[in-house]
C-alpha cells in the first residue's frame, strides 16, 4: 500500500518505472528474451559486487562479509501448517475452476455456455485488433499513476474501441435484418446502378 500511495517516492518511482519498462519490452520481445535478459542483468550485478568485495578482502580493505548475507539468511520456508493451508486453498481453487469450466464447456447450463460462446467470439475480434498485453498495459494500475503512457497509446486505444464498435454495429445490423425477414442488404446507390470502376 505504501507503493500505491507514494509514501516513499523514490522507491515507488523505481518500482513503477521497472514495471512499465518491463511491459514495454514485452511489446517488442518474447517473454523468454525478457526473462533471460533480466536474469543476465541481475547476475552481472550480483557477481560484480561479490567479486568487488572479495578483492577488497584480499587487499585487507574489507571485513570479508558477504555483500548479500542479509538476503541469504532470510528464511523463506513454510511451516508444515502454513504449507498445508496454502495447498488446501490451491486445491479448492483449482477444483472449483475445473468444475466451472466443465459445466461451461460440456453445457451444464445452456444459457451460461451461450454467454461463454458469445464472449469467446468477441474475444477473437479483440485478438485481431490487439494482443492481450496491449489491453493489460492500457488497463494496468501501474500505468494509471502516470498519464504519459496513456497519452502515448491514446490513438491505439481509440482505434481499438472504434473497431469493437464497428463489429457491434455489424452484429446489430445482421440481427436486425434477420428479425425483419433476412433480406439482402439494401443497395445504397439510387436506382440500383452500380458505380463505375476504373
Amino acid at each position: 500500500m505504501d507503493l500505491i500511495y507514494w509514501k516513499d517516492t523514490e522507491r515507488t518511482g523505481m518500482v513503477f518505472t521497472g514495471l512499465v519498462v518491463g511491459l514495454l519490452s514485452l511489446f517488442q520481445l518474447s517473454i523468454i528474451t525478457v526473462i533471460s535478459t533480466i536474469s543476465l542483468g541481475v547476475l552481472c550485478f550480483t557477481v560484480s559486487v561479490s567479486l568487488y568485495y572479495k578483492i577488497l578482502q584480499v587487499l585487507n580493505m574489507g571485513d570479508g562479509v558477504h555483500p548479500f548475507k542479509a538476503y541469504l539468511d532470510l528464511d523463506i520456508s513454510f511451516s508444515g501448517e502454513l504449507a498445508d493451508q496454502y495447498t488446501q486453498k490451491t486445491i479448492v481453487t483449482v477444483v472449483s475452476a475445473a468444475n466451472s469450466l466443465k459445466n461451461l464447456f460440456l453445457v451444464g447450463n445452456l444459457f451460461d455456455s451461450l454467454k461463454l460462446l458469445a464472449l469467446m467470439y468477441l474475444v477473437t475480434f479483440l485478438g485481431v485488433l490487439c494482443n492481450g498485453l496491449t489491453v493489460y498495459f492500457c488497463q494496468s494500475n501501474d500505468v494509471c499513476f502516470s498519464p504519459i503512457p496513456l497519452l502515448m497509446f491514446q490513438a491505439k486505444v481509440d482505434g481499438f474501441f472504434a473497431g469493437i464498435q464497428a463489429k457491434i454495429d455489424n452484429v446489430k445490423d445482421i440481427l436486425h435484418r434477420i428479425a425483419q425477414g433476412g433480406g439482402p442488404t439494401p443497395d445504397p446507390t439510387p436506382g440500383g446502378a452500380k458505380p463505375k470502376t476504373q
